[in-house]
């Protein structure tokens, strides 16, 4: 309803009040400030106050953006072109990159978080059942939060990567924090030698070389006689009913005949049982069907890609995914379940331009862009932080470990760019907003101003 339709409706209301003797009396006041529900114009866009109440003020509401000359954008005769990826080109009200999006609406400025595109990026405004910046998603639905550096609310219950394996949080809320928790084992942050008892009798791959407790060499062929009698003691998985009973008997991280002792047993009758459920053939390389149980279906399984029977090699090769014309058409051409750059295949190819494309390069996961665009960027993206190559991994690690709370206060008082962003110091949105980093705890927080 319009304010003077409300005024219209409410003026017999007050008149009937003043014939009762209360005195209202029929004029209309106006009121000395705007009426929430209005923000409309060039002067309520302009008085720094949120008029209609949505938390947005001024120019950052999306009404000023559509009813105010003030706050739209602003288009040059001579449109410029020019990457729109920095704080100045994304708050100049320009569409520098011609992509029909300008400032906080290109997704390139949306990832600098100095910008304040986002409005949903802290624990408190990612649970509050409110869409704070009023892009259709609340809280956890909003990319703002799932992939806010220091929103915890939205995180998955789990504690198994090299990112949340280093946060100082209890993720999957167990009790157990970082490398305390044996979901951790292996990544990165908390990779150890295998060589002492427990970590040589925990199934764990401790130390991330593939290969778990007494199926590393560091444990088998310890110097500690404590560890070399355990190891002598383990059950052997070398039997016809320790390779059908589903148990990992041996305690090395593989079951029945996904373990070497089992498909490269000496007993025939072992032997026999495996080529019945194992993918060795092109018919069970064929199928459709995860016949030996591993996870992984017909060319996806490494029995079939890296068979010694070229037949097999033939059809795996006319099916995987593995070009660029097969990354690129949005056909699971392989049948594993996983299309272009969601297919290792392709995020894990050894062609140099389709892990560029797949943002699974040291390159591209740690440029600032959503290069796959699956709106990941860099190492928040699972094909950088769980990426095969070790380099990439490094990358997103290192990453991580600067934010650590032995480090942050170093890294946010030593007066370098250390990310490259161009915020130093606390004037990173990274130290601000990082509770680890005491050095700021009295700098204002970014983007404070609306939340």
């Amino acid at each position: 309803m319009s304010r003077r339709r409300w005024r219209d409706a409410l003026l017999p209301l007050v008149c009937f009040a003043s014939a009762l003797g209360l005195g209202l009396g029929c004029q209309y006041n106006s009121p000395l400030l705007p009426l929430y529900g209005y923000e409309k114009d060039d002067q309520s866009c302009s008085d720094g106050i949120d008029n209609d109440g949505d938390g947005l003020v001024d120019c950052d509401d999306q009404d000023c953006l559509v009813l105010s000359h003030l706050c739209g954008e602003f288009v040059p005769d001579i449109p410029p072109y020019d990457r729109e990826d920095s704080y100045e080109l994304c708050s100049d009200k320009l569409d520098n990159d011609d992509n029909g999006q300008f400032d906080c609406g290109d997704p390139n400025c949306r990832t600098i978080a100095e910008l304040c595109c986002s409005r949903e990026n802290t624990d408190d405004t990612c649970s509050d059942g409110v869409d704070n910046d009023g892009n259709g998603y609340i809280d956890c639905a909003d990319f703002g939060c799932r992939q806010g550096v220091y929103v915890t609310v939205c995180r998955e219950v789990s504690e198994n990567d090299d990112i949340v394996c280093a946060d100082t949080v209890d993720n999957d809320m167990d009790g157990d924090v970082d490398c305390d928790d044996l979901d951790c084992a292996g990544t990165m942050p908390c990779r150890r030698p295998e060589e002492d008892l427990e970590a040589c009798s925990n199934g764990v791959d401790d130390d991330g070389n593939g290969y778990t407790d007494c199926a590393d060499f560091a444990c088998s062929m310890s110097m500690s006689q404590e560890i070399l009698d355990y190891c002598a003691d383990v059950p052997e998985e070398d039997t016809l009913e320790a390779c059908s009973n589903g148990v990992d008997d041996d305690n090395n991280g593989f079951t029945d005949c996904n373990d070497f002792s089992c498909s490269q047993s000496e007993d025939q009758a072992v032997l026999d049982y495996c080529d019945s459920v194992l993918e060795i053939s092109l018919g069970k390389c064929s199928d459709g069907e995860d016949n030996d149980g591993n996870g992984f279906a017909d060319c996806a399984d490494f029995s079939c890609s890296e068979s010694e029977d070229q037949e097999i090699l033939d059809y795996c090769a006319s099916v995987l995914e593995n070009t660029l014309e097969k990354c690129t058409d949005g056909v699971d051409n392989d049948g594993n379940g996983y299309t272009d750059c969601n297919d290792n295949s392709c995020s894990e190819a050894d062609d140099e331009e389709l892990r560029d494309l797949c943002e699974a390069s040291v390159k591209t996961c740690r440029d600032g862009l959503d290069n796959d665009g699956d709106g990941f960027t860099d190492c928040a993206d699972y094909s950088c932080r769980n990426n095969a190559d070790p380099n990439v991994v490094q990358v997103c690690y290192e990453s991580v470990a600067n934010e650590l709370p032995a480090l942050v206060d170093m890294r946010c008082s030593d007066g370098e760019d250390n990310d490259g962003d161009g915020f130093i110091d606390c004037e990173d949105w990274d130290c601000r907003h990082n509770p680890a980093a005491t050095v700021c705890a009295d700098a204002p927080l970014i983007c404070d101003a609306w939340i």
